[in-house]
């Protein structure tokens, strides 16, 4: 049983309404998402046909495909940053096919944390300011806020680094810190597009090894790649063609069913209305 849009509850922002979230729901689940473009049948492009997966709590996935596969369409849509054409996604028991953008924005904040490629820190704020914009965002009080991005950025070992500004960090370390912001908010999901993509050998392996301790340590991740040396340290690969998954293949054991996540602090930072019987974004 999944949840769609209700009733506002006091405390949490009027874009998002009260939903539960299903205790054991995987945290994503897809059902026939289609994304299409174009209205003539000799012209219309499908980025997404009739895709379905469920991507169970723990479990570290890679998304792989070449240029025009659809993966990056799939990214967009499973990080809230684009809606289907047509089909049904649930992120950790959440119906987010029922949000307006409002809703949508909110549930994106709450529920993700994002890694990209190019980084995408602010340059004129240092790293501890950049960890700590989401959670502005959320509304965590300034105490909280800062004590969770400095223990964000020691989890990723870049604490001494926490006053520099991105242009005085390397690459490697730039991305330790988009990483420390992601995980920051607590997310359901840790989203990451090509999170090698702009760094050497050398900072590659540790930011993968560093995303191997997030999972490690019970994260859910998606990665979204089309480098083998990338995909070779998921537990799951899916390879897309066309719009379409082609292939999924387990390389190791589903790890055991985990409860659906449940955020630590409400929108004022104060303590989570929700439990293991189901939360409000």
């Amino acid at each position: 049983m999944s949840h769609s849009a209700g009733e506002v509850e006091t405390g949490v922002p009027e874009a998002v309404s009260s939903v539960r979230a299903e205790l054991h729901a995987p945290v994503i689940r897809a059902r026939s998402l289609a994304k299409v473009y174009g209205d003539d049948p000799a012209t219309v492009v499908r980025a997404l046909d009739g895709v379905s997966l469920d991507i169970a709590h723990g479990e570290h996935v890679a998304i792989m495909g070449a240029s025009g596969s659809g993966k990056s369409t799939m990214m967009n849509i499973l990080g809230l940053l684009d809606v289907p054409t047509s089909g049904r996604y649930e992120l950790n028991g959440f119906n987010v096919s029922a949000m307006d953008d409002a809703q949508l924005t909110v549930a994106r904040n709450r529920l993700i944390g994002f890694v990209f490629q190019s980084f995408n820190l602010i340059r004129r704020t240092s790293a501890l300011a950049n960890v700590e914009l989401p959670l502005a965002y959320a509304g965590v009080r300034p105490r909280e806020r800062r004590e969770r991005a400095l223990a964000a950025l020691a989890q990723v070992g870049v604490a001494d680094r926490a006053k520099h500004l991105p242009n005085e960090l390397s690459g490697g370390q730039q991305q330790r810190v988009a990483v420390a912001r992601a995980l920051a908010g607590e997310p359901a999901l840790i989203l990451a597009d090509e999170p090698t993509g702009n760094l050497d050998s050398t900072s590659t392996a540790d930011v993968l090894d560093l995303l191997d301790a997030v999972h490690d340590a019970g994260r859910t991740i998606v990665v979204i790649t089309h480098e083998d040396e990338v995909a070779e340290r998921a537990s799951r690969v899916i390879r897309m063609r066309d719009g379409k998954i082609i292939e999924d293949v387990r390389l190791e054991e589903a790890p055991p069913t985990r409860e659906a996540w449940t955020p630590t602090t409400s929108a004022g930072g104060g303590a989570a209305t929700g439990s293991t019987a189901g939360t409000s974004l």
